[in-house]
């Protein structure tokens, strides 16, 4: 499986909603600043813990933990971030031998505020991924893999999308499935055209929690935005925080309970666990409900401790399902 995204180093702390008022952005989005108000909010956070990120590299990292192949596609530059990324990323099983670039913009970060009622706001200097584009697409690589996975949160800039269309026709024309997923609600408002595009001419699998896909198709309700999916020809995975996940195809909708967490810490990283637990389960030719229940098994673990990746490992928490 090959995942194209952020290369990312997560900031995390713990603070009240009074901070993120302060910050002026909303809630539980993902707000993209420039690298003076990085500079501005790092100093305003205090202590934090730094672990890197971006939504399509945790979601590698969790195919690697259910015990799958995943290689990542990204942009980093040769400074520490650069370096803390790439070293974290191979650790965790993830093939990343992109090499660091050595002008432009450095490697970026992502500061995550972690509120008492566990909803992570976001606040994202893409850095060197900015600069993203169709020359960083190896066709090789795409043509290899069984599965492509594109990150939305890439899709703000001109040059990523035509990455993202060049991948997408390498990977259709070599058999490669297409996976996408949504990211943010507000991302959805920004290109919402462009995303329909890709989606209806390119991919195989969508995944979408309830906010993004009816932003998407413009609706405020739930079942409406599942109904035009189901007229798309692909597979959907949609998912509803405590209500669980639902997975839209032509015929069928299948509703699939989220798995019990006795606390909730840090919904960071809960969407992209739960796409790696679907996609390894998609990949490896599963029945759709247990592609679901595999990747609530991996969301449950990740919101119940601090950061976006799994700490333990999640071939051995699902070994049952997976059996």
């Amino acid at each position: 499986m090959v995942g194209i995204g952020n290369a990312l180093v997560d900031i995390l702390s713990h603070q009240d909603d009074t901070f993120v008022e302060r910050l002026g952005v909303p809630k539980g989005g993902m707000t993209l600043i420039d690298e003076e108000r990085a500079e501005q909010i790092y100093a305003l956070m205090g202590p934090a813990i730094e672990v890197s990120g971006g939504s399509a590299a945790n979601t590698m990292v969790g195919v690697a933990s259910f015990g799958g192949s995943a290689r990542y596609l990204s942009r980093i530059r040769d400074d520490q971030l650069g370096a803390v990324f790439a070293h974290d990323l191979r650790a965790a099983g993830v093939a990343f031998d992109v090499p660091p670039a050595g002008h432009g913009p450095s490697t970026g970060c992502c500061f995550v505020v972690v509120t008492p009622d566990a909803e992570r706001t976001m606040n994202t200097y893409l850095g060197a991924s900015v600069h993203f584009g169709p020359a960083d697409v190896d066709e090789g690589v795409v043509a290899s893999a069984g599965v492509l996975y594109l990150e939305g949160y890439l899709f703000d800039t001109p040059e990523a999308q035509e990455a993202f269309r060049v991948a997408a026709r390498h990977a259709n024309g070599n058999g490669t499935r297409v996976a996408v997923t949504l990211s943010d609600e507000f991302c959805v408002e920004r290109h919402r055209t462009a995303f329909r595009s890709l989606i209806e001419e390119h991919v195989d699998l969508v995944f979408a929690n309830e906010a993004e896909v009816t932003s998407l198709f413009e609706v405020d309700d739930f079942a409406a935005a599942a109904e035009r999916l189901r007229h798309h020809g692909s597979v959907a995975a949609l998912t509803r925080g405590a209500a669980g996940s639902v997975v839209v195809t032509e015929d069928d909708l299948i509703e699939v309970p989220a798995e019990p967490v006795s606390t909730v810490v840090d919904t960071t990283g809960a969407g992209d666990l739960y796409a790696a637990g679907f996609l390894h389960g998609f990949s490896t030719g599963r029945p759709l409900d247990v592609c679901a229940r595999l990747g609530s098994i991996a969301a449950a673990e990740v919101i119940s401790h601090l950061g976006a990746r799994p700490l333990v490992p999640l071939r051995e928490l699902a070994a049952d399902v997976l059996s």
